[in-house]
């Protein structure tokens, strides 16, 4: 199953990017904070951020991961597991997993996504090996 997890790749594109979150971890689209709702391109920056599910912190950059054997219920209770942790309801869980989901449904895996308020694109598509060089996409 295809989720969004927290990726340095591609940071330093913008000169507004941040990485805070563990590389790897299950990341969320929440709401903007009333500052960028307001002021998305002078605010904190939230209106332009993955949020990390386990270290509360915060990303310009998500990938599309592949995760072998993980289940929707799975990422459901991730997910209101990290809800209930940034205090949220966890009884969201369901539907932003579904709405994530249907986000990500046919990009390909291990693309680069960034985000601008309400709209997600892709950043970097994946490369075919070798063509970046080694260890690079």
């Amino acid at each position: 199953m295809n989720v969004l997890v927290a990726t340095s790749l591609s940071q330093g594109t913008r000169d507004d990017d941040y990485h805070w979150c563990v590389e790897g971890e299950l990341v969320t689209i929440q709401e903007p904070c009333a500052c960028d709702s307001v002021h998305p391109e002078s605010g904190c920056g939230c209106s332009r951020a993955f949020a990390g599910l386990s270290s509360q912190r915060a990303t310009t950059t998500a990938r599309i991961a592949e995760i072998p054997g993980f289940t929707v219920g799975d990422y459901v209770a991730a997910l209101a597991s990290g809800l209930s942790a940034q205090g949220w309801d966890p009884a969201d869980a369901e539907g932003l997993a579904r709405d994530q989901l249907a986000l990500i449904a046919g990009w390909p895996t291990d693309a680069i996504l960034e985000r601008s308020y309400d709209r997600i694109s892709i950043r970097r598509r994946p490369s075919a090996p070798g063509l970046d060089g080694p260890g690079h996409r």
